[in-house]
């Protein structure tokens, strides 16, 4: 059986320019990185702005098992089945990390025959976008320590530096580090942070911009650090804003790449749900949704995290409305719901079935209090058994949602028709009647609470004293109509990992609460989430490898 990279190594693409003429792109609004990848052209974006909104449709997940569900071969096998069926369909997903590429997961461009290719460009530099992010990040904390030095007009209080450097990397020891040390003229000696690439504000900016000159406002109202009278220093204020903008020029455009069967996808950003708002960028979605009638999005780890961001954050700042929603399962993810260890995933076993199937159950219900009509897809494993897979499609019909096998991994677009009939049932026969689960004049910790109760099931949401005095000055600077954003734990609806199915009795912790005011939202840090990830004992990198002929090997 061939590998994923090895199938996409042997596809035949066609050139980029035939995947834009699908879509109605002409060349001259491509700006070409070789024979297939391409940013969309700002002229493009303006030409378009006028043409009838496609339906948009949002794949999520379960609460996945540590190897991930498969929600990207969903959204790409959907998309290639609309294809197949001749709709105008269009996929607006997020770029992969370096982090997870080298930890565990491997690469994150689809698997088997529903993959976006060239898939190990993707996975690795692509059109540079993350670094140009990294680098507008690192430039700040450059300015805000070189101000420091050179006398410190703006008055900044190093105890209070917010700002953090940020790497594309897992790399555990740059969590908490000293900087300056040397001599006098090596900088004042602090405490400093690192965070993943896509935890920093500038990939949720960037994502939640609608063009340079919004670009520009977010950048310039981050706040970067406290004065010595606890009031807040911006980027404007450091003067960073102009040379930010300058680095992120090029990144800001959307990528157009294509799917193994030729399907367009625009891949554009990538802030991971767990610790960010997980959703691909605003100008790709909306740019989709004018050049297509089927629009295929996802969100990141399971509903309980890139769901929620995706309505309560991209669709409340962007003013989207889900169509509809995917919501992906797997055999095996309800059962290590159930608590199967994931070595004996494989073997028929109803009744853990039966005991981790209230994760779906709590996911369903959580979607449907968005007012939007939910399809949930069961994506295939040659391990599954008839008895496994009539017993979840029995349990989805009794809650009202449509059910279909998803079995794009093995067949492509074909394997996704069945999926595909079913969300255009849903698409005609449901109407979308979508809002967010909390209003904008809630107080932030009545919003955290809300998403506590409602989506996790908490029965409660406890503080730590630093959280509490945050959530009061954020509220003081005028900032308490920000939605917010969870950091949690992706394996589990709880902030307790090991807490699988449908935990009831916890409390959720909230240790760390700050601002975003450039992405527009407030990060709640729950549990034991970390913003920059570490390396496992055995990481993908050591099977990632390149031949003397180039050609890329154990990317996945």
């Amino acid at each position: 059986m061939k590998t994923d990279i090895q199938i996409a190594q042997d596809a035949k693409m066609v050139h980029i320019r035939e995947v834009a003429s699908q879509l109605g792109i002409e060349e001259d609004d491509l700006e070409l990185y070789g024979k297939y990848k391409a940013k969309l052209s700002d002229e493009l974006m303006e030409k378009v702005k006028g043409n009838k909104d496609g339906k948009l449709i949002l794949v999520t997940a379960i609460n996945p098992t540590p190897a991930g569900e498969g929600k990207t071969t969903t959204s790409v096998g959907l998309g290639e089945a609309f294809g197949r069926m001749g709709k105008k369909a269009v996929l607006a997903l997020r770029e992969p990390s370096l982090g997870p590429c080298f930890g565990i997961k491997g690469g994150a461009a689809g698997g088997g025959y529903a993959q976006v290719v060239p898939m190990e460009e993707l996975n690795l530099h692509f059109t540079g976008d993350f670094h140009a992010i990294t680098s507008a990040n690192n430039l700040l904390a450059a300015l805000l320590d070189n101000h420091i030095q050179q006398g410190n007009e703006l008055k900044i209080d190093p105890r209070q530096v917010v700002w953090k450097r940020c790497l594309d990397m897992n790399d555990r020891v740059l969590r908490n580090i000293v900087v300056g040390l040397g001599n006098k003229m090596d900088g004042m000696v602090r405490e400093d942070h690192f965070v993943i690439t896509v935890a920093s504000e500038i990939m949720a900016v960037l994502c939640l911009a609608d063009d340079m000159a919004d670009l520009k406002k977010r950048l310039g109202r981050m706040i970067v650090a406290y004065n010595f009278e606890g009031q807040p220093v911006t980027a404007d204020d450091l003067k960073a804003t102009g040379a930010m903008a300058a680095l992120l020029k090029d990144a800001l455009k959307p990528n157009l790449i294509q799917t193994l069967e030729h399907t367009p996808a625009i891949v554009h950003g990538g802030p991971f749900a767990n610790i960010a708002h997980g959703c691909n960028s605003v100008r790709a979605t909306k740019t989709a949704l004018k050049l297509a009638d089927y629009v295929v999005t996802e969100a990141g780890f399971g509903a309980d995290l890139g769901a929620e961001k995706f309505m309560d954050i991209k669709c409340r700042i962007a003013g989207l409305k889900p169509d509809a929603v995917v919501l992906v399962a797997t055999v095996r993810a309800l059962k290590y719901n159930g608590g199967v260890p994931k070595s004996e995933l494989s073997a028929e076993n109803l009744d853990a079935l039966k005991k981790g199937i209230v994760n779906l159950e709590k996911h369903i219900e959580n979607l449907q209090k968005y007012g939007v009509p939910v399809v949930v897809t069961l994506n295939s494993f040659l391990t599954d058994t008839r008895a496994e897979t009539d017993y979840i499609e029995q349990f989805c019909t009794e809650r009202g949602c449509e059910f279909a096998l998803s079995q794009v991994w093995e067949k492509g677009g074909e394997g996704g028709i069945a999926l595909a009939k079913k969300v255009l049932k849903a698409l005609e026969e449901k109407e979308s009647n979508f809002a967010p689960i909390y209003k904008d004049d809630l107080p932030l910790q009545e919003k955290i609470e809300k998403v506590a109760k409602e989506i996790y099931g908490a029965d409660g949401v406890s503080y730590s004293p630093a959280a509490l005095k945050e959530l009061r000055r954020i509220e003081e600077l005028g900032m308490g109509h920000f939605p917010v954003c969870m950091a949690k734990t992706q394996y589990s609806l709880s902030d307790d990992q090991t807490k699988l199915g449908r935990p009831t009795g916890f409390t959720v912790h909230v240790r760390e609460v700050y601002v975003s005011a450039g992405a527009g939202f407030v990060v709640a840090i729950t549990g034991a989430i970390m913003t920059m990830p570490g390396l496992g004992k055995s990481p993908a990198a050591y099977g990632i490898d390149v031949d003397d002929n180039g050609v890329i090997t154990g990317l996945f």
